[in-house]
């Protein structure tokens, strides 16, 4: 059953990879566009400029209709190429630039977490030395899941409030 989920997986990482590669995705969109041109020129005998002038009016789904397929191989470059752009690039193109307007600048980076588990457990063993000097015996600390994780038993409003936006040290 692995071997035949195989190729999916390697389609999975392209379509990745292109998606986080910006210079990637516009490279891709223009070689596209010149190698549909080219090919429907040969397929319609059709000029360069006039080709690829079809091939970003089809790509952009626009169809203005001043140039269109009559041959078999020109209809079926046409819809290769409409359906390789709707089906593939445009939505690429889009979840890139919304995952980069979704990102949440105030958000602690790892090193940053780590830092303040590491200053946490300092503060922890200078009170618990304190409080030994003093004479005082601390409670053991509670052991329980993050308010954020999935399936936590804490009231949603509780978790939201607690994971909500923090200010990035500078």
């Amino acid at each position: 059953m692995d071997l035949l989920l195989l190729p999916f997986r390697w389609i999975y990482r392209g379509l990745v990879w292109f998606a986080n590669s910006p210079r990637t995705l516009i490279t891709s969109y223009l070689l596209m566009i010149v190698v549909a041109g080219i090919l429907y020129s040969q397929a319609e005998r059709k000029s360069a400029a006039d080709s690829v002038w079809w091939a970003v009016v089809t790509a952009s789904t626009v169809g203005y209709g001043d140039i269109s397929p009559a041959t078999i191989e020109g209809r079926f470059l046409a819809a290769l190429l409409i359906s390789t752009m709707v089906l593939l690039v445009i939505p690429l193109i889009t979840a890139h630039f919304a995952s980069r307007l979704i990102v949440d600048d105030d958000a602690f980076e790892h090193d940053e977490q780590e830092e303040l588990k590491a200053d946490v457990r300092r503060m922890r063993a200078l009170l618990e030395e304190l409080a030994a000097r003093q004479g005082i015996e601390l409670p053991e600390p509670e052991r329980r899941a993050p308010l954020n994780a999935p399936g936590s038993a804490a009231p949603l409003s509780e978790r939201s409030a607690r994971s909500g936006r923090r200010r990035r040290r500078r």
